[in-house]
């Protein structure tokens, strides 16, 4: 589900080693998982801090919630919300969705933020940090516990490829089969197909590793979702509102 698209950013800061002419107009997107029950849990809760749309001017842009309303989910169905790392266009937005539980990896949390609200590292925005602190002392952070970690039935979180320190992807078992979201974890489609890491990353190989494996984890290679490819709203099937779904 896109919810904003950022113009002409450059790709050289999506995939190592490519051209520093390229520019691609990428898709800035929550994903949202809907239980049998119609609860949901949301993949990334993306950004609506005033200032990060000051700065980066995004295209089209809506709260993740009310991108939520206009595909026709209920914000207040979010039970969980699985942050697959803690850089502010996916972290950020939290907050929309006050009942929900929050998960992260452990270290992930550990490693940025700071036992007094603070940002242990410069990947973290402060005032990410301090919310997330916020969060975690009024018990609405929960853990993932390393690889291959269970959230709920049909729905666990593996290990990424060190985008940040502890970064997280996520399967999900639906009818079509094992879907896999990539999020940060492979930018785009082309850094799947050509197998080329992610400019941002730790560990190059690492990343590489992750991207295979997501590839072997989802039922088929098509069932693998990268974080911020706009080519997903035209292999996918529409589902309307600036949504695709896979079901």
């Amino acid at each position: 589900m896109r919810f904003a698209s950022i113009p002409r950013f450059p790709v050289r800061a999506l995939i190592a080693g490519s051209d520093t002419s390229r520019r691609l107009d990428i898709a800035m997107m929550v994903w949202p998982l809907r239980a049998p029950n119609g609860d949901l849990v949301l993949v990334d809760a993306g950004f609506t801090r005033e200032k990060f749309v000051t700065q980066w001017k995004p295209a089209a842009y809506v709260t993740p919630d009310s991108a939520l309303r206009r595909a026709g989910f209920d914000p207040a169905r979010v039970t969980d919300i699985i942050v697959t790392h803690i850089h502010w266009d996916h972290a950020d937005g939290v907050e929309r969705f006050p009942n929900a539980r929050v998960w992260l990896q452990r270290a992930e949390f550990e490693y940025y933020v700071g036992a007094d609200g603070s940002a242990k590292d410069r990947a973290i925005d402060p005032e990410v940090a301090a919310m997330y602190r916020r969060l975690f002392d009024a018990g609405r952070i929960r853990f993932a516990e390393g690889d291959s970690s269970e959230i709920r039935p049909g729905v666990r979180v593996y290990l990424g490829g060190k985008h940040t320190f502890a970064s997280q992807y996520v399967s999900a078992q639906t009818a079509e089969g094992r879907v896999v979201i990539a999020s940060d974890n492979a930018y785009l489609y082309e850094n799947l197909e050509r197998r080329r890491p992610i400019a941002q990353t730790l560990d190059s190989l690492s990343n590489l590793a992750a991207q295979s494996r997501m590839q072997r984890l989802a039922t088929t290679p098509r069932l693998v979702v990268p974080g911020h490819d706009p080519a997903v709203f035209d292999r996918l099937p529409a589902a309307g509102n600036g949504s695709v779904a896979i079901r």
